[in-house]
C-alpha cells in the first residue's frame, strides 16, 4: 500500500497539469461567427483632424453602415468635401475594423468598444497626409 501512496502523490501534479492545458485550450477557442458583432446602424461623435495643409480641424462625424454579411460591411459618411462610400472588415479578434474607399488614399482603422461605442481613426500620408479620429456612438441607443 505504501508504494501505490507514493506513486499516486508523485502522478498528482501532471495531472493537474494536463487538467489546466486542458481548460486553456477550450477556453481560448475561437469565437463563431455568430459572435461577429452587428455595426449595422446609424453612429455620430466628434472628429479630431489634422493636415499639414488646413491645420486642426473639429467637426460633427455620422457614419452610416447600411449593410453587413459576417465580417464585411459597406456603408458612407458625409464630410465637408462631399460623400464617401466605403467598404470594410471586422477582423477575427472582434475588436478591430478596417474600412476603405475607392476614392480614397487613406484608411480608416477602428476599435469596438462595445455595443454601442466603437472609434474610426484615419491616416493617408503623402502630399495631401491627413490624421484625424472619431469616438462614436450608435444612434438610438
Amino acid at each position: 500500500m505504501y508504494p501505490f501512496t507514493k506513486c499516486t502523490t508523485a502522478l498528482l501534479p501532471i495531472a493537474t497539469f494536463v487538467l489546466a492545458l486542458t481548460n486553456v485550450s477550450v477556453c481560448s477557442a475561437a469565437p463563431n461567427e455568430d459572435q461577429v458583432p452587428n455595426l449595422v446602424g446609424t453612429w455620430t461623435g466628434e472628429n479630431q483632424t489634422y493636415a499639414e495643409k488646413k491645420g486642426y480641424s473639429n467637426w460633427n462625424k455620422t457614419v452610416e453602415i447600411s449593410e453587413q454579411k459576417g465580417r464585411i460591411f459597406k456603408g458612407q459618411f458625409t464630410y465637408a468635401d462631399g460623400t464617401k462610400h466605403f467598404f470594410g472588415i471586422i477582423y477575427p479578434d472582434n475588436i478591430s475594423f478596417t474600412w476603405v474607399a475607392t476614392d480614397s488614399k487613406g484608411y480608416n482603422q477602428g476599435r469596438i468598444h462595445g455595443k454601442n461605442s466603437i472609434s474610426a481613426c484615419y491616416t493617408e500620408s503623402g502630399a495631401d497626409a491627413t490624421v484625424g479620429c472619431a469616438e462614436l456612438t450608435k444612434k438610438g441607443q
